[in-house]
């Protein structure tokens, strides 16, 4: 995800999975099965991350609980906008795009773009 380091995305990608809001815990045990991380580490990215915008978290007794601002489609659309604003030509980066779309995309795009007129 643009903007977000390799840790900082795995953790996200456990909030967005999830149901409802998660202590450092609750994101150290699922990541614990992929990779060793120590319980500061979950909770300094997991404090980065709320520091970014990218979480929020409610103080819970001692523990916070956090939860993504934003799902994973609209993050995805903020990166892609990011680009868009960034390209010096924004006209040909979308026209390379839709060349690349595959048949399923140009039809929701067309359905999408009817709905917002």
């Amino acid at each position: 995800m643009q903007g977000l380091g390799e840790l900082e995305s795995t953790v996200m990608d456990v909030l967005w999975r999830g149901d409802g809001d998660r202590t450092v815990r609750d994101v150290l045990e699922e990541l614990s099965q992929e990779r060793e991380l120590a319980y500061t580490t979950v909770m300094t990215v997991l404090d980065n991350l709320h520091r970014k915008g990218w979480v929020e978290r409610t103080k819970v007794s001692r523990a916070f609980h956090y939860r993504a601002v934003m799902s994973r489609a609209q993050a995805e659309a903020r990166a892609l906008r990011a680009v868009l604003d960034a390209a010096d030509d924004p006209e040909g980066v979308l026209l390379h795009f839709a060349q690349s779309a595959t048949e399923e995309e140009i039809t929701l795009l067309r359905r999408v773009l009817r709905k917002r007129r």
